[in-house]
């Protein structure tokens, strides 16, 4: 009788995460220069959300469910499929398609993805602080936003693009710190490992 040996297959895929991350990251920055008043919404902003921070990161999930990371997989989708159903939101209604969202309709989107980011940070309690960081951070921004829509207050608004270009600028940091320390095979940019 012969035994067979089970012997693991190595995972030879890239990481996708740094990928994901600075898709959202930069996104997220050029957004939020607008909502710091720093220029008009446009089809820069528009453009990069369907394709960057969308696709991108759709694309980066499904690779990380290769790499059987369930956080990753769930976290890249589900903010591909944010950015994408933004862009939705602003620019059906400018084709009248639908009628555009109230404020109050904004707000209950933005607070629910607030509430959604809140939970997932929990799990990057077990991944290292720049993690961290970028979550509690868009946990933050997605509150703030949603109060600029619910009061109306421009402030509000200018406040969220500021704290929102912090967040984008923590996340790309965070995706070329991993890019990085993978290829050096050493801390490049630290990241703060848990």
């Amino acid at each position: 009788m012969t035994q067979t040996t089970i012997a693991p297959i190595k995972d030879g895929t890239a990481n996708p995460a740094p990928l994901g991350l600075c898709a959202f990251g930069m996104t997220t920055v050029l957004l939020n220069f607008h909502n710091a008043g720093f220029f008009e919404m446009n089809a820069m902003i528009l453009a990069m959300g369907i394709f960057y921070g969308g696709l991108a990161q759709v694309v980066a999930g499904i690779l990380e469910a290769k790499k059987n990371n369930t956080f990753g997989l769930t976290a890249f989708t589900s903010y591909g499929f944010f950015w994408l159903s933004l862009v939705g939101l602003i620019v059906m209604p400018k084709l009248g398609w639908i009628p555009a969202a109230s404020e109050t309709g904004m707000a209950a989107y933005l607070i629910f993805w607030g509430i959604f980011t809140f939970l997932l940070f929990f799990g990057t309690l077990k991944l290292n602080r720049a993690l961290q960081f970028v979550f509690a951070s868009l946990t933050i921004l997605f509150f703030l936003l949603a109060a600029g829509d619910l009061t109306g207050n421009a402030g509000i608004k200018h406040l969220a693009g500021y704290e929102g270009i912090v967040c984008g600028a923590s996340a790309i940091y965070t995706g070329v710190a991993n890019l990085l320390n993978e290829m050096y095979g050493r801390t490049v940019l630290p990241i703060g490992r848990v």
